[in-house]
């Protein structure tokens, strides 16, 4: 089992100070497996909403929970919304003898019932796959080539990982979204995630996959956002400054997952994935995740021009503008725009991400650092520097 140190000391942190505790991410993306390590599942205080002897035994949720000690955790809580009041009422106690880790997949009714029922009663941890740090850059590859997932990364073979993220795919479309309140037929979105595979590090327009699917720009933004909600898809969204100059105000698209964003693609092993036209596009996105999964920003976003000036993120953290550019190039050289990306959004340093090995400085306060460097959990240290 591949340990995940980091998520492990936020959570045991989190159920110190916080009465109710949420893990929520993509389903498969190791939150039971974490939970498990803080109550084991053969436990009284461990319910699993897919399980039928948990559901049995929460028929009457009040009477089950309330002489419960130390952490309880509920999961798969996304099935029963009815929970969330009785669970306010149960974090109110003083003194207080439980405190509850519930886990959830990313459903924008989830986010809406947890955070009008709990409202200062809860801290949320979002979840995602295994990021590099856990891995290793000995298994950099892999992990671009089959994303993050566990059991996407885990496999023997590329095709058995392939296999597994078609899977993943074809049931969080025909059977998740559906229970999830999502109406519109399976085949139609995964029409549309395709195409946004091609949209892959672009600037979003929704009237062109509009047109491709026949239905209204207001119909593709919908379906955006319901990938976005199930943390499928992240939609960087554009700094804007007071500036002279024109700035793109359209959000760019990234997979959060490069696995799932192969599979749309149809890339199955590593001789494809370096000879896709998708290749570079794929890398970039799969460094500014592993670069955000590192640093962990108060907030990020992007920054670009219509004179062609941009920088991959605008990271945000502890009161600090930080810039990254990320190049799959052998040797990044100082560019134009990262000159005027640093003079105009005022930025204390910026970072250049690439595939090689060598540490070194491009002008005072631009440093291009080695993608190996997210490897290594002190990374965030580096950019607080």
């Amino acid at each position: 089992m591949i340990k995940r140190a980091k998520y492990l000391q936020r959570i045991e942190t989190a159920l110190k100070r916080s009465r109710v505790v949420a893990l929520i991410g993509p389903r498969q993306s190791g939150k039971t497996t974490l939970a498990r390590q803080f109550v084991r599942p053969e436990s009284l205080n461990y319910f699993d909403l897919e399980d039928l002897v948990s559901i049995g035994r929460l028929n009457e949720p009040m009477t089950a929970l309330q002489n419960l000690r130390g952490t309880v955790v509920i999961d798969e809580i996304q099935r029963r919304p009815d929970l969330f009041p009785i669970l306010r009422v149960l974090a109110d106690r003083d003194p207080l003898p439980a405190r509850f880790l519930i886990l959830g997949s990313a459903t924008p009714d989830l986010m809406r019932s947890s955070s009008e029922s709990l409202a200062g009663r809860i801290e949320t941890i979002p979840i995602s796959g295994l990021s590099l740090s856990e891995v290793g850059f000995v298994s950099m590859t892999n992990h671009w080539l089959r994303g993050g997932f566990p059991l996407s990364f885990l496999p023997n073979s590329d095709e058995d990982s392939f296999a597994w993220r078609k899977n993943f795919v074809q049931t969080l479309l025909e059977r998740d979204l559906p229970q999830w309140g999502v109406r519109t037929p399976a085949s139609t979105l995964l029409r549309f995630w395709t195409i946004v595979a091609h949209y892959h590090g672009q600037t979003w327009k929704s009237s062109e996959p509009a047109q491709s699917l026949g239905v209204s720009e207001p119909t593709a933004r919908r379906y955006l956002d319901i990938l976005e909600d199930v943390l499928m898809v992240r939609v960087l969204q554009p700094w804007h400054a007071n500036l002279e100059k024109r700035q793109v105000k359209a959000p760019k698209i990234y997979f959060r997952d490069t696995g799932i964003l192969h599979f749309l693609l149809g890339i199955r092993n590593e001789y494809e994935l370096y000879t896709h036209p998708k290749s570079g596009a794929s890398w970039e996105g799969y460094a500014i995740e592993e670069v955000l999964k590192a640093v962990d920003p108060d907030e990020a976003y992007f920054w670009g021009t219509h004179n062609d000036a941009e920088l991959d993120l605008l990271l945000m953290k502890n009161g600090r503008r930080i810039g990254v550019e990320c190049k799959r190039a052998d040797a990044p050289r100082q560019t134009p725009s990262m000159r005027i990306a640093i003079q105009n959004l005022e930025l204390e340093h910026l970072y250049v991400i690439y595939p090689g090995e060598k540490i070194y400085p491009l002008a005072d306060n631009i440093t291009t650092l080695p993608i190996s460097t997210l490897a290594n959990p002190a990374t965030a240290n580096i950019f607080e520097t």
